[in-house]
């Protein structure tokens, strides 16, 4: 009788469990990261009309954009000339790049040059057409180049989420009215008219002011001193790092450049209460195993920075690979990515 009994509880145990609905876990989608890892690549497209092709490590003719998409970056930044020649890096090349990063969904950056060439620390010259202007035509003339190249990407449905008023300032722009060193107020004036006119296309772009050697605190701190006793107006402070080029690389390599970096950007955060971004990285790409480990560990600092004020870490040119001498992309000679770039992966 007593198993008779059993097997009807245990038969209506099992009918009740079979009318109980399934309990679905819900799907946690995991959360957008905030930090930015990318790459400037606006050689791509003079480097594709020259016949370069990319490769994954499995050697498959992969287009780069894609190519560093899946090597883990989210973000692209692209240089701004005024009237280069030949035309690469001119507006209408620029948007041709952004578009093709828009369509993979990367966010982008924006980076004025203010310049017909390369502006960096040792050359900030004036475009040709710009010769003759004094200050106040030098900044109408920033505000009209910066909010027509903005405009044209905004038509083209582009919206940059940073932008640069210039490249490498280290001593300000436009020389010799806008050198920092003879007159730091002038390159504020500057700054400002490319931040107005950011603004006024993209109202929620970050607005960066980008320096180098970015291990070297005594610079960034002259810097950004003046330009806040003279009103400058930006959002972020940008900083290059190229540790064999540091004074310190000899004696501690890469480990005690990034530290010192880090020490640097904490120091920006804490007395300007900005946020800090390394928009320029490299290493020689044949020392590939120990840039690997030099961007995984300023990585980590940058993202260890307090309230999430270190934004992003960017890797200059990494496909650039035969190409004009530039020997510190993270590509191999056969068109492939070095170990370096697996810094970038989740």
């Amino acid at each position: 009788m007593n198993k008779i009994i059993n097997f009807i509880a245990f038969s209506l145990l099992l009918l009740s469990c079979s009318n109980t609905p399934e309990v679905v876990k819900p799907v946690i989608e995991p959360p957008v990261s905030k930090f930015a890892k990318g790459a400037d690549i606006s050689w791509i497209t003079e480097m594709e009309a020259a016949g370069r092709k990319f490769y994954d490590k499995s050697g498959k003719e992969t287009e780069c954009f894609a190519l560093m998409k899946a090597l883990g970056m989210n973000s692209i930044r692209l240089r701004v000339w005024v009237n280069p020649s030949p035309a690469y890096n001119n507006t209408a090349d620029v948007v041709v790049k952004a578009l093709r990063a828009k369509s993979l969904g990367f966010r982008i950056m924006i980076d004025f040059h203010y310049s017909d060439n390369w502006a960096d620390p040792g050359k900030q010259t004036k475009p040709a057409a710009w010769n003759s202007l004094d200050l106040a035509g030098l900044k109408s003339a920033i505000g009209t180049h910066t909010s027509e190249v903005l405009a044209e990407l905004k038509k083209n449905g582009v919206t940059p989420e940073w932008v640069q008023v210039g490249n490498e300032t280290n001593d300000g722009m436009l020389w010799p009215t806008g050198r920092a060193s003879t007159n730091m107020s002038n390159f504020a004036q500057m700054i400002n008219a490319g931040y107005d006119a950011v603004k006024s296309v993209f109202p929620t772009a970050k607005v960066i002011v980008h320096i180098s050697n970015g291990y070297d605190n005594q610079l960034f701190r002259w810097m950004f001193d003046g330009l806040k006793a003279n009103g400058a107006k930006y959002d972020v402070i940008g900083m290059s790092l190229y540790p064999t080029y540091a004074p310190d690389f000899a004696t501690g390599g890469w480990a005690k450049v990034n530290q010192q970096c880090l020490t640097n950007m904490n120091d920006m955060v804490t007395r300007y209460n900005k946020e800090v971004m390394i928009v320029e990285v490299g290493m020689p790409w044949d020392s590939a195993a120990d840039c690997k480990l030099f961007i995984s560990d300023i990585i980590t600092k940058t993202k260890s920075i307090s309230n999430e004020k270190g934004l992003g870490v960017l890797y200059w040119e990494p496909q650039a690979y035969n190409w004009v001498g530039y020997t510190l992309g993270a590509f191999d000679n056969s068109g492939k990515p070095t170990v370096a770039m697996d810094a970038f992966l989740p």
